[in-house]
């Protein structure tokens, strides 16, 4: 093998600083140079699993046999059992609210008193009718894929399961008199992985202001529609929340040795990952946070306490009474 001069490394080198100035990539989905790219496959088996579910769901509910005739006609009656309840009922083509329960709907009273604690869990997999599951789904494949594509299925697949989780228990806080069903808080947690994920690996992109802008144009527009009725926004925030404080423990990425990959002559040896002072003090930051949320959270849920008592305005931020609508928790 020839050996090659310091004067040919620096020459090289400043050869792909050039090359490379423009190469490395800026949020929101980068992908840097000698990264491992996952082939995904935990987001599509959410995704069959979320579409099987209500399916499922939709031949328990057997709308022509349950439904009577006085609240109505089902919908696309010729789907026979898997037609839908009247649009008076469920407009958003689905379900009625006692299928949803039986399956496992968030129920306030049931995980109480009932210890059905379970159902924190099978909410995030029950969706209210067809709108709502084609809406969440785009977004899974929108945000998910790409994001199992860069980090893997094990981070990607905790960060959605653990913000469904965080969203369902915040909810349970809040509201009492209502069922809730649905991925979005999920999917609120990729979202708000992705912003941290984008601040703790800060200084290795370029463009990142206007990528924090862009990422928290999304969410402040996610949750601003939460305030409109019948959206559990509590789900919204708590699973962002959750994945927020998540993607500072999971998705850090090592600085110098990414940065060397982009001044280093091909071939040559980078040195070990390394990851800066602040990426290890937000992790313990988080970590610490993640461990009081969740404690916190399920300790006063399961001793029935109405975090509406203790935040008498909070109610305000799933929804916003008008003369066209009441909100009732």
């Amino acid at each position: 093998m020839a050996a090659t001069s310091h004067a040919d490394v620096e020459k090289d080198a400043g050869e792909r600083r050039k090359e490379g100035a423009g190469k490395v990539p800026s949020p929101l989905y980068p992908q840097h140079e000698g990264e491992r790219e996952w082939v995904p496959w935990i987001v599509p088996v959410f995704l069959v699993a979320n579409i099987a579910v209500f399916v499922l769901t939709m031949y328990a509910n057997n709308c022509p046999r349950r439904n009577p005739a006085r609240d109505g006609k089902c919908v696309t009656r010729f789907l026979g059992r898997f037609s839908f309840q009247p649009l008076r009922q469920n407009p958003l083509l689905g379900p009625s609210s006692a299928t949803l329960q039986k399956m496992g709907a968030l129920v306030w009273d049931k995980i109480v008193h009932d210890h059905q604690g379970w159902r924190l869990i099978t909410c995030i997999w029950l969706h209210a009718g067809v709108l709502h599951l084609v809406a969440n789904m785009i977004s899974l494949i929108v945000i998910g894929l790409r994001l199992e594509q860069q980090f893997g299925y094990v981070r990607i697949g905790a960060i959605y399961l653990l913000s469904g989780l965080g969203g369902s228990v915040l909810s349970s806080l809040f509201i009492r008199n209502n069922i809730s069903v649905g991925a979005s808080g999920a999917l609120f947690g990729l979202l708000g992985a992705m912003l941290s994920e984008l601040l703790t690996n800060w200084t290795i992109y370029t463009n990142k202001v206007a990528a924090v802008m862009t990422l928290m144009f999304v969410v402040a527009v996610n949750l601003a529609l939460g305030i409109l009725p019948h959206v559990n926004n509590f789900a919204h925030i708590g699973g962002f929340l959750t994945g927020f404080l998540l993607g500072f423990m999971l998705l850090m990425r090592p600085h110098f040795g990414w940065m060397e990959r982009y001044i280093l002559p091909t071939g040559s040896p980078c040195s070990s990952k390394k990851y800066l002072a602040y990426q290890w003090i937000l992790l313990a930051i988080a970590l610490a946070l993640i461990i009081v949320g969740f404690a916190a959270g399920m300790t006063m849920l399961f001793r029935g306490s109405n975090a509406n008592d203790s935040c008498h305005w909070c109610h305000y931020l799933s929804c916003v009474p008008t003369s066209r609508w009441t909100c009732a928790n």
